[in-house]
């Protein structure tokens, strides 16, 4: 009897190790380890089948017809049936994303060392740089509510508006940074992605940048009548009477939805001033230094490689009044997700962006290795 029930217990722990080993083995086997993560901030309610956010194109065009939950995250995570391309939104907000994308990045359901990011969504655009319905691959990513701040009614008068950063005493305080220090992008490597102590400026890697602009610069990008309509509005901005085009240039990144001609002067400033003026102020939206700060921590801890990062933003509406109107009958003309250029930013985020994931997903052999 003791001889068979030693057997037995053997036979038990056996029969565990075997099951142990079998669940390991089948969760290895379900570990995706994408060649691109699309990642987008809001959808305004299904993932398919209803009005259209920044996510549903992706989902709906590339069939990405499996549902993956992960623990952590607002949303589930959208996958074709291979695997190779996921999407998921992240939004709202600055925070959200970055504690999103970080559970995303820490999931073990996903080995994302080797992925390349596509990161989009759509924007706000000066009509003195460009038209709604453009495209722009980020360069760098500002910052915008990392500051101090006076109202205007009590700042200084000869302020042009009452922003000035942390460690300064007036708007346009220098030297803005210890110059050779990490806080002067002028001393940043001509290579890789770059980040400040604080997070507050962000550069995209440069050479990814220039072949992502370089393979979507020619693109022809929809207008429509409404959207040429609100451009002749914009009398003294040519400009704004172009057809949309993709560029390349900076994000301006607040929670707050702000709108008007004093907020755009100081958008171009800020990014002009947080930069020692290497860039230039293009888009404005709420979300990307929260993804690209996470993005930057999951490098550091070897789960992604935020050189593989890719920004693309596309206008939806014009950031400031056109001319006889004030900035609140121009802030209230446009409703989010009703934006005069909203479906047509959605698609140029699509069919600009899916030209780089395309060329990713057919060339992985080559770019899974090393940067194009």
């Amino acid at each position: 009897m003791p001889a068979f029930t030693g057997r037995t217990a053997w036979i038990a722990r056996t029969l565990c190790a075997l099951a142990l080993a079998a669940s390991l083995g089948a969760a290895a086997q379900q570990v995706i380890a994408p060649k691109v993560v699309v990642l987008v901030y809001f959808e305004v309610g299904n993932d398919t089948g209803d009005q259209p956010g920044e996510l549903q194109f992706w989902v709906e065009r590339d069939h990405l017809d499996r549902v993956i939950h992960v623990p952590g995250m607002s949303r589930d995570v959208r996958a074709n049936a291979d695997g190779s391309e996921v999407a998921v939104a992240v939004g709202p907000g600055a925070i959200r994303p970055a504690a999103n994308l970080m559970a995303l990045g820490l999931s073990p359901q996903f080995d994302l060392r080797r992925s390349y990011w596509l990161i989009n969504g759509i924007a706000g655009v000066s009509p003195g740089d460009t038209t709604i319905g453009s495209a722009f691959w980020t360069d760098y990513v500002i910052n915008g509510d990392l500051v101090h701040f006076i109202d205007p009614r009590e700042m200084p008068k000869n302020w042009p508006d009452g922003f000035y950063a942390l460690n300064k005493s007036s708007p346009d305080e220098q030297p803005r940074a210890q110059p050779g220090s990490v806080d002067d992008p002028k001393s940043w490597p001509a290579d890789g992605a770059r980040i400040d102590s604080r997070g507050t400026v962000v550069r995209m890697n440069p050479e990814l940048v220039r072949w992502a602009f370089a393979m979507t610069k020619n693109m022809a990008l929809d207008q429509t009548d409404a959207m040429r309509t609100l451009d002749a509005r914009y009398r003294g901005f040519p400009k704004a009477q172009l057809a949309p085009r993709v560029g390349v240039g900076a994000n301006l990144t607040t929670e707050a939805f702000w709108h008007g001609a004093r907020m755009d002067a100081w958008a171009h400033r800020w990014v002009n001033y947080q930069t020692d003026g290497l860039a230039h102020f293009a888009t404005t939206a709420e979300n990307d230094s929260g993804a690209m700060v996470a993005l930057s921590a999951l490098t550091q801890a070897g789960r992604a490689d935020w050189n593989r990062a890719l920004l693309l933003r596309t206008g939806s509406n014009f950031d400031r009044q056109a001319p006889g109107m004030t900035a609140e009958q121009s802030a209230n003309s446009e409703k989010h997700a009703a934006y005069t250029a909203y479906i047509p930013a959605l698609n140029a985020a699509y069919s600009v962006g899916e030209r780089v994931v395309k060329a990713i997903c057919e060339q992985w052999p080559q770019y899974r290795d090393h940067l194009p």
